[in-house]
């Protein structure tokens, strides 16, 4: 998968993912997209001046900031 521009460009792709898998019933891939969807955008909204597209470790970590490998360790 190629990286997208922006979080807009993200959101966008999923939306339009997200109408494609309804149309062939694939309710599975619908579900992973609505759920990536969903964190694209309370990442959007907890950082509203910040538009690059989060990592897939970033938006883990958006919602387990304590998991083992989102912490940051200081020198």
């Amino acid at each position: 998968m190629s990286a997208m521009k922006s979080i807009d460009e993200h959101i966008a792709k999923d939306e339009s993912q997200i109408a494609v898998a309804k149309a062939k019933g694939d309710e599975a891939m619908v579900r992973h997209l609505e759920e990536e969807l969903e964190s694209l955008k309370e990442f959007k909204d907890h950082h509203p001046g910040d538009d690059h597209d989060p990592t897939s470790l970033e938006m883990f970590c958006e919602n387990n900031p304590d998991a083992a490998e989102c912490r940051v360790y200081d020198d």
